[in-house]
């Protein structure tokens, strides 16, 4: 069962993806003008799955995301 702890430390690295995937649509959107629904939803696509394998290589990781 994870504790308090651990669904702290998860939600504070979902806040951080949902803020980086704002961030980055909004430079998007205001350099490139409206890109429609599919080339954003690919780029959100592409952050969040780039995040985690970034935070773990600057050992930033949540420790639920630590293999045992």
């Amino acid at each position: 069962m994870v504790d308090k702890g651990d669904l702290l430390e998860l939600a504070a690295h979902y806040v951080v993806i949902l803020v980086i995937v704002t961030v980055v649509l909004a430079v998007v959107r205001s350099v490139v003008g409206d890109v429609g629904f599919w080339v954003e939803l690919a780029v959100i696509v592409v952050l969040v799955a780039l995040y985690r394998p970034l935070v773990k290589s600057l050992g930033m990781e949540p420790s639920a995301w630590r293999s045992e």
